[in-house]
């Protein structure tokens, strides 16, 4: 048991200490360029737009299905929220409101096809990847809208004081420190074997360090970046549903054997209506932050990010076999595929050598799964 338990701590770290190479390489071949607190905050802010759709994608991977639409759903968003803003003034609160409540009602299109129709995801998802970019083409007339309203840019472009994100360290590291207590108290009640409790010491020492260490690096530049903030709520709050209540447990169990889900009188066709929802949710608030971030929208927008968000998952560990996956794997995924982008753009790298990289990455990442795999059975 113990041997096992060390094979699954490993794997699951394997993913952050891949990070840190590519971030020491990426140093080194920019001479520091990389590392600079300037690049870093840049980094983060750009890791926002791809660790939003990611969030949601998992869900769908660990439900055993995939979306193909996200780019186009991004795009769409991003086309809606620019003309409600700027063709038609409308106030920016209202404005981001309507655009995410059309991003839930996509998500509700593609769901109420796979649950209650029968069609396979990926013929659903291809279909509204097409659909859903005609529309926008044709609402924008092809055009590129902006600029947006200063609402909009702080929301993309925006930083927090240093010492705003100074309090958030100080919060972030009490509540890792309870957290762990509560865990530790916890196992020691049912009497489970505690001998990794100096590990588990280093670990959340680590963390808090870490957490600080980005605070002060943030803080040498700008500040928090406000995106990066609203994504990490985002995060802890579908890491808190995924992993601690009925419907996360749901989704697990209908990814890992779904006949017995049906078995267990586990209403499959809901749990994956609600699932797409959020993931249309989520697509669509990645649009909104893509368009702020880049103060326009375009008819491009979102091109390509259904694969790059996939890519992200599966390199943080998710099988697209279902039943396998966490947000938190998926937003280190999405961190990775925008250090390699970031990275690249540093050194100058051409935009077909950048595309066969990124898809020699998510090979190897899914081999090592496979072979990791292997050893374990």
């Amino acid at each position: 048991m113990k041997t096992n338990k060390k094979k699954v701590d490993l794997r699951s770290y394997m993913m952050i200490i891949a990070l840190l190479v590519i971030w020491l390489i990426f140093t080194i071949m920019t001479k520091g360029s990389f590392l600079s607190a300037r690049n870093i905050s840049n980094l983060f802010r750009q890791s926002v737009f791809i660790s939003l759709l990611a969030i949601g994608m998992v869900m769908v991977i660990i439900l055993g299905e995939i979306d193909l639409s996200v780019g186009s759903i991004v795009g769409l968003s991003g086309g809606i929220l620019a003309i409600l803003d700027v063709w038609k003034g409308i106030n920016p609160v209202l404005s981001m409101i309507i655009t995410l409540g059309i991003g839930l009602l996509l998500g509700l299109w593609n769901g109420y096809w796979i649950a209650y129709k029968g069609v396979p995801s990926f013929i659903v998802t291809l279909g509204g990847m097409l659909i859903f970019r005609g529309i926008l083409m044709g609402i924008t007339k092809g055009i590129t809208i902006g600029p947006m309203s200063h609402f909009f840019t702080f929301l993309g472009k925006g930083y927090l004081s240093n010492s705003f994100g100074i309090l958030l360290g100080i919060i972030a590291s009490i509540m890792i420190i309870i957290s762990e207590f509560r865990s530790w108290k916890k196992k020691k009640s049912y009497n489970i074997d505690s001998s990794s409790t100096r590990f588990e010491f280093v670990k959340v020492a680590l963390y808090i360090i870490l957490i600080n260490l980005f605070v002060i690096i943030f803080n040498s530049y700008n500040g928090l970046p406000f995106p990066l903030l609203i994504m990490i709520i985002i995060l802890l709050l579908f890491a808190y549903i995924t992993q601690n209540t009925v419907f996360g447990r749901y989704i697990y169990a209908i990814g890992g054997n779904s006949k017995a889900a049906i078995l267990s009188g586990i209403n499959i066709k809901k749990i994956t209506l609600i699932v797409f929802m959020i993931n249309g949710l989520l697509a669509s608030l990645g649009g909104v932050f893509l368009t702020s971030r880049l103060n326009a929208a375009a008819v491009s927008a979102g091109e390509g990010a259904e694969l790059d968000t996939i890519a992200a998952c599966v390199i943080g560990g998710a099988s697209l076999m279902g039943g396998i996956g966490t947000t938190f794997g998926a937003v280190v995924g999405a961190i990775v595929m925008t250090s390699l982008d970031n990275g690249m753009s540093l050194l100058n790298v051409e935009v077909f050598w950048q595309s066969i990289i990124k898809g020699l990455v998510l090979l190897f990442a899914v081999w090592f799964d496979v072979i990791s795999k292997k050893r374990e059975a």
